[in-house]
């Protein structure tokens, strides 16, 4: 039988003690489950149903929520399809159900693309390459777009993992986010604004309990490198991790804990760590929207970790 999912690329790398493994779909380029020597460092779902919240896909032209489906492109409005019809928005880009094409698989990488076609609200022409690669420590993540329409295209990026710590409780894991402001949103999940974290129950800098968290929040003035990489990181109570780090494309950080990700059978606590170049409603406010010029290429790069006891 088909999955809903399209094909599964399973790969693995033998790196001195340690196996890692990973399955990617063809549908979304979506990560489907990642684990080093049988532990899990991401949630995983059955190859028989489609990803629950979103999990692991790839987020393309936009990430998150357009308010509306509707933003203006040289002072004429765009109609975007509404696919959040309760919330009244088109929600996480125009690939989501999309099976990506096969261009290389090793045993260790995979790499998939995609094209954008114009369609309502969306007179752009985009092709999409995901590269999925297994390296020493973790999971290589690379994304490429090429404007191959006419005229500038605008772009944001993200991807939708739910993070694990092998075994461990995710309430008992910490999630650590060195970031100053985040995001409030109005019931449509969309931004009404920005506030400091500092004081409020949304303050993720020195580690918060997942178990006390209640949060689908982005997250913006993220501490970066000298590299301009940013790292959100999870930790178990014996010291064990997992990090999510992000090239400088990425400047957001999305982070969601729902209560009904479907696991063994039963709806429990989970948590994604989102990487996006740009917030919610990007099309219509223009925050942290970019252009590509007719035939030029960006790149964007994330990756997870695993961390070992200190």
């Amino acid at each position: 039988m088909t999955s809903p999912t399209g094909d599964q690329y399973d790969l693995t790398l033998q790196t001195g003690e340690s196996t890692l493994t990973a399955t990617v779909t063809q549908v979304a380029a979506g990560l489907r489950a990642l684990a080093v020597d049988g532990e899990p460092l991401a949630e995983t779902f059955p190859a028989s149903s489609v990803p629950p919240s979103a999990c692991g896909i790839t987020l393309v032209p936009w990430p998150n929520r357009v308010a509306d489906g509707r933003w203006e492109l040289d002072g004429e409005v765009q109609q975007l399809d509404l696919t959040e019809p309760s919330k009244g928005n088109a929600s996480h880009g125009l690939l989501r159900w999309t099976a990506y094409r096969l261009v290389e698989l090793h045993p260790h990488a995979v790499v998939q693309a995609a094209t954008v076609h114009p369609q309502h609200g969306w007179p752009f022409q985009l092709d999409v390459t995901v590269r999925h690669e297994l390296v020493e420590d973790g999971l290589v993540v690379t994304h490429t777009l090429t404007n191959v329409g006419r005229g500038r295209a605008p772009w944001a990026l993200g991807s939708h993992p739910f993070l694990r710590v092998g075994a461990h409780d995710v309430a008992d894991l910490s999630v650590t986010l060195d970031a100053a402001m985040r995001y409030v949103t109005d019931e449509r999940s969309i931004p009404t604004g920005t506030e400091p974290v500092e004081g409020t129950a949304f303050d993720l800098r020195r580690g918060a309990r997942v178990g006390d968290l209640d949060l689908d929040t982005t997250y913006r003035d993220v501490a970066a490198d000298d590299e301009g990489v940013r790292r959100t990181t999870l930790r178990a109570p014996d010291g064990s991790g997992v990090e999510l780090w992000q090239d400088a494309s990425y400047e957001y950080v999305q982070v969601f804990t729902p209560r009904n990700f479907p696991r063994d059978g039963e709806l429990g606590l989970a948590v994604a760590v989102e990487p996006m170049t740009a917030p919610a409603n990007a099309l219509a406010s223009g925050e942290g929207l970019r252009w590509l010029d007719e035939g030029e290429t960006t790149t964007a790069t994330w990756g997870v970790r695993c961390l070992t006891a200190d």
